[in-house]
């Protein structure tokens, strides 16, 4: 029995001294490991912990399609920065139809991404606010370098809360002269003119300007860049307007556009296909020279070119929207901007990301990578419009567009588009468009307890 009981202990002292080994080689080899880290990786411990802590740091960006843009530019910096501080970027595009909605949920709920892309300005009634879900950046160095005139779109009350690269933002008709010159046509600077223009063009075999609503945003364009018409007739409009002293139905010019766009979409100057048109395949019938116009920024051409390398952009050349009359270049100071989730765990994280792309040497990677770019809002940055473009700008009168100077205009973008397509296909007129817009714009501003409409 003795024998049994002695066989047993040692059986057991054997045992716990075989895992006792193996838990102490264990700890030697993890121990060698991070020694072979630290003398691979940096003689600097400060540098290593740094490296440590941040290498597993992941940031979510959101945005929507056009917040980014299409050439990867911003992409290619965040893997750049990922390069050098260990950090990722993970970027989650949404739809440009659903994104304003989707991120308002999110950041109700909580669950908004790390940096998130939002449109432009935000210190309208009808914007989101902010200052309530957002990181202050105003002590940041690259705030006292941006161009203090597109502040006022990415600030309240003083307070910086976002980083904005694009310059301002001024929409043309790109056309072919080539096609122009075919139809024995001439630039319109009136609606009339226009219509002659577009009519000649198809008589001559080509679709006289390129539309596409499906992306939601686009088709909208002529209401609002053209505030410089509306501004014409009163000066004051604007202010009236977000005071609740008159309505959009005291402004005639904007029912007479509405009604001349079915007009050109009955007359079959879009086209046959642009109720399923895509804005990205602009640029190819543009460049296959199957339609004559597209309205578009003046860089746009260079994103033609970069597509379409054989393609001439020398032929293309731009005029003034004349919806309406209109001689007036619509001016947007700002377009969108990224903002850092007060509620990330990631703030600082996020702050060195915003540091990064301020740095000059990536304002001018961004500028050259995003060819539809003629400008950034970077005074340090020089622009590139051709000296014709120059010229004709410098010729033109200009103005600031409704959607970045009027309360509850800019956050229904995307529905008045909807409302074009319903007039579009018959479902609505003209009117139902002018009043269901006029409708949700005294909704919101209900709803915002906006003080000038419980006078």
């Amino acid at each position: 029995m003795l024998k049994n009981y002695l066989k047993k202990v040692t059986a057991i002292f054997l045992m716990s001294a075989l895992v006792i080994g193996t838990l102490a080689g264990c700890q030697s080899n993890k121990d060698s490991t991070t020694g072979n880290m630290q003398s691979e990786g940096s003689t600097d411990s400060t540098t290593q912990d740094k490296a440590v802590s941040t290498e597993k740091i992941t940031l979510t960006f959101g945005s929507h399609q056009s917040g980014l843009p299409t050439s990867g530019v911003v992409q290619e910096l965040a893997k750049k920065f990922e390069a050098e501080t260990g950090i990722t970027i993970d970027f989650q595009i949404s739809p440009d139809a659903q994104w304003r909605d989707l991120l308002k949920v999110k950041l109700d709920s909580g669950e908004a991404p790390d940096i998130f892309c939002a449109d432009t300005p935000i210190n309208l009634a009808s914007s989101m606010r902010m200052d309530e879900y957002c990181v202050p950046l105003t002590d940041e160095e690259w705030a006292a370098r941006i161009d203090e005139n597109v502040l006022p779109a990415i600030s309240i009350d003083d307070n910086i809360y976002g980083i904005t690269f694009p310059g301002k933002k001024m929409y043309f008709y790109v056309y072919n002269k080539e096609i122009f010159e075919k139809a024995g046509v001439e630039v319109p600077t009136t609606y009339e003119e226009f219509k002659n223009v577009c009519q000649k063009i198809k008589d001559t075999g080509y679709t006289p300007v390129y539309e596409a609503t499906t992306n939601g945003w686009h088709q909208v364009l002529p209401l609002f860049e053209t505030g410089g018409l509306y501004l014409s007739k009163d000066a004051d409009l604007y202010d009236k307007l977000n005071q609740n002293q008159i309505d959009f139905d005291q402004v005639p010019d904007l029912l007479t556009i509405i009604t001349q766009l079915k007009e050109c979409a009955e007359l079959g100057y879009f086209g046959e296909d642009y109720l399923s048109n895509a804005v990205e395949n602009a640029k190819e019938a543009i460049a296959s020279e199957k339609a004559a116009m597209f309205i578009a920024e003046a860089a746009w051409r260079n994103e033609v070119k970069a597509d379409f390398p054989d393609f001439d952009i020398d032929k293309l050349g731009i005029f003034v929207m004349p919806w309406g009359d209109n001689q007036v270049i619509g001016v947007n100071p700002a377009s969108n901007a990224y903002f850092i989730n007060k509620n990330s765990k990631n703030v600082d994280a996020a702050k060195k990301f915003f540091e990064f792309l301020a740095r000059p040497e990536n304002l001018q990677a961004r500028l050259d990578g995003q060819p539809g770019l003629s400008e950034v809002c970077w005074p340090e940055i020089a622009g590139r419009y051709s000296s014709d473009d120059q010229a004709y700008i410098d010729d033109h009168k200009k103005a600031t567009v409704v959607q970045v100077a009027v309360n509850y205009v800019d956050y229904q973008w995307m529905d008045v588009g909807k409302d074009l397509e319903s007039m579009y296909t018959g479902v609505m007129t003209p009117e139902d468009v002018l009043k269901t817009f006029m409708d949700r714009r005294n909704e919101q501003a209900l709803l915002q307890k906006d003080p000038s409409w419980s006078k």
